[in-house]
């Protein structure tokens, strides 16, 4: 492709169809927002049903969103996933692995109990829905695989284990399916959030001991917000980031660099 030939059209997503695991709450939410708002249509498989806001944003947008209500870890649902995107909206031209768990305890006492169940979700439910994705790009010779992994796919991680094994797991796919899937045209990427200012932080943002530790080690100085990863999750999505395909892109604020 000529240099001339590039245009802000590169990030449209018009038309396109994406699944957002656990894609309406936390940073989900704010994922299948930013895709609806390129033109995407939605469709969200997720344990937890919320009280219809994220339908009302994604539907605001001029987009299509569909909800399923299902357990991601039970056996064969990635796939009834897969199947009934196609029913619906003809095919998966985007699918974000975003849906997870996390558990956390001493490291003497986190056993089977909490690994299982993480793993289950954040990292095996993951491979199934892009193993069961891949069956639908390779024919169509196109999409988008992103993975969201966190900071933790690169550092220890205390009291959860299972959340660095996990994400360190994620890259570890996003590469394999990348070396694999490329010849078809289809870019797998994952994203890696930096500490953000969620419902879930919110008790670390409010401890003045904690949030001090934690904004020491941001260059930024701030937390990020959900906000802040839309237009990663974009590039990563649009034909903007061809020939950008297996690689973890920090939204972190400088955390890693520190």
């Amino acid at each position: 492709m000529e240099i001339t030939e590039f245009t802000m059209d590169f990030f449209s997503l018009a038309g396109k169809v994406a699944i957002v695991t656990g894609g309406n709450t936390g940073i989900g939410r704010a994922f299948s927002l930013a895709l609806a708002k390129s033109g995407a249509n939605i469709l969200v498989p997720s344990l937890i049903d919320d009280d219809g806001t994220t339908q009302k944003i994604v539907e605001e947008t001029g987009s299509c969103y569909v909800f399923m209500e299902v357990d991601l870890t039970e056996e064969d649902v990635p796939q009834q996933v897969i199947e009934h995107c196609v029913e619906v909206f003809g095919t998966v031209d985007v699918l974000v692995n975003c849906a997870g768990l996390y558990l956390s305890d001493e490291l003497i006492k986190f056993d089977r109990s909490k690994w299982d169940p993480m793993l289950q979700l954040n990292l095996t439910a993951a491979f199934e829905m892009a193993h069961a994705t891949a069956k639908v790009m390779i024919p169509q010779k196109s999409g988008k695989i992103i993975n969201i992994c966190s900071l933790f796919s690169f550092l220890g991680g205390q009291y959860s284990p299972a959340n660095a094994a996990a994400k360190h797991g994620l890259v570890g796919l996003t590469k394999a399916y990348c070396d694999e899937l490329a010849a078809y045209n289809i870019q797998v990427n994952g994203i890696a959030p930096g500490y953000l200012a969620t419902d879930m932080t919110k008790k670390d943002r409010e401890d003045p001991e904690t949030n001090h530790r934690i904004l020491a080690h941001v260059p930024a100085n701030y937390w990020g917000y959900p906000a802040d990863l839309m237009g990663a999750l974009i590039y990563l999505a649009s034909p903007a980031s061809n020939f950008v395909n297996g690689h973890i892109l920090t939204v972190d604020g400088g955390y890693l660099v520190r």
